[in-house]
């Protein structure tokens, strides 16, 4: 009776794990969405970095290809370097300053 206790056990939690799980393309999607606002912000503060603007291209075209896992890579370093550039572009905005000859 345990025995079948555990194993309905594992089979209702394996279920509601796979259940929850979103699909490998809206998973891109999210990631591809968040890589491209902070992309966008990085433009605001003209600082884009042409290596973020390929991870993003790079992204794209392993998700046209079907390439879910390589198109989720791709974008989550493209959002890591946009996020770069905004920080480069926020702390060089005074930083500048403290190596000015006064």
């Amino acid at each position: 009776m345990k025995i079948a206790l555990s194993l309905a056990s594992i089979l209702l939690i394996a279920a509601a794990t796979s259940a929850g799980a979103a699909s490998p393309e809206a998973d891109f999607k999210t990631a591809y969405a968040a890589a491209e606002a902070a992309n966008k912000q990085a433009g605001a503060l003209r600082n884009q970095w042409t290596a973020t603007a390929q991870a993003l291209a790079d992204a794209k075209k392993a998700a046209d290809k079907g390439d879910f896992d390589t198109a989720i890579a791709s974008a989550k370093e493209a959002e890591a370097l946009a996020r770069a550039s905004t920080y480069q572009a926020t702390s060089e905005k005074e930083a500048w300053k403290a190596l000015e000859i006064h």
